[in-house]
């Protein structure tokens, strides 16, 4: 008798990041990364991405409009890891640098179809007025080396925006 070979199942995450409000700030862009389990692998599409760079709309909402495509297709024998999105949203400073605006994160949807979500962002903070000085003084705001920590949770004080994120209606 032939062994059998363990069933996997597919997830297919067709989407975009569609805009961000973040009053006080203009001409951002967005990246974007998948955070996974173990038994997780992509087997199409891009697991991360780059935007291009957006002003604020005329109209009355003011909002950042990327517009941003994501498509890429998981498999797994195993729930546990769900995949999730996460954001981390960049622009200039004063002095011109590219300094981060945002980060978060979100499972990709649970169940099939049409899906929008808003993620809470947030900044990390130095833990000083010092730091926060000298950060603000060389242009260096806090942020992480490695964006997929934010989908682990922990230790994520900071400032708050959001940014929305569609998953539309897969055909059938």
């Amino acid at each position: 008798m032939a062994a059998a070979s363990p069933s996997v199942f597919l997830l297919m995450v067709n989407g975009q990041v569609e805009s961000a409000q973040f009053p006080e700030y203009d001409d951002l862009y967005c990246k974007y990364c998948f955070v996974y389990g173990q038994d997780w692998a992509p087997t199409a599409g891009l697991e991360e991405g780059i935007s291009q760079i957006t002003s604020k709309s005329q109209d009355v909402r003011r909002a950042l409009v990327w517009n941003f495509p994501i498509d890429v297709t998981f498999k797994s024998t195993n729930p546990y890891g769900w995949p999730q999105i996460v954001l981390s949203v960049y622009g200039p400073d004063v002095f011109g640098n590219d300094v981060v605006r945002g980060y978060g994160a979100v499972h990709v949807p649970f169940s099939p179809g049409r899906h929008k979500r808003t993620i809470p962002m947030f900044v990390p903070e130095s833990t000083s007025k010092l730091q926060k000085f000298t950060s603000w003084f060389m242009g260096r705001r806090p942020e992480y080396t490695d964006p997929k920590v934010v989908a682990q949770g922990e230790g994520r004080e900071g400032e708050t925006a959001g940014a929305e994120t569609l998953f539309p209606e897969q055909p059938a």
